[in-house]
């Protein structure tokens, strides 16, 4: 998501108006208490938000080569030291 000079690349990331409507999913491990986030695919782009915020909040963006690596580390226990 960032050029070589470290700054943002505008063309990976929607409009916030592009992610109204979407289909957003949470882990069924998710608590009841909203703490919890949400994904959404528009396009190539891969939304994730606070489900405690929901379409007030902001989304973070990514490509679904990020998700992919991000979820490869989960699978393999990269991040179990987080939680």
């Amino acid at each position: 998501m960032f050029g070589k000079d470290g700054s943002l690349r505008e063309r990976d990331y929607l409009p916030d108006i592009a992610f109204e409507g979407a289909m957003w999913q949470k882990a069924t491990a998710s608590q009841p208490n909203g703490d919890c986030v949400e994904f959404a695919k528009v396009g190539g782009v891969i939304g994730l938000r606070d489900s405690k915020l929901g379409d007030g909040g902001p989304v973070l963006q990514f490509t679904e080569a990020e998700i992919a690596a991000m979820l490869s580390g989960a699978k393999n226990g990269e991040f179990d030291h987080l939680v």
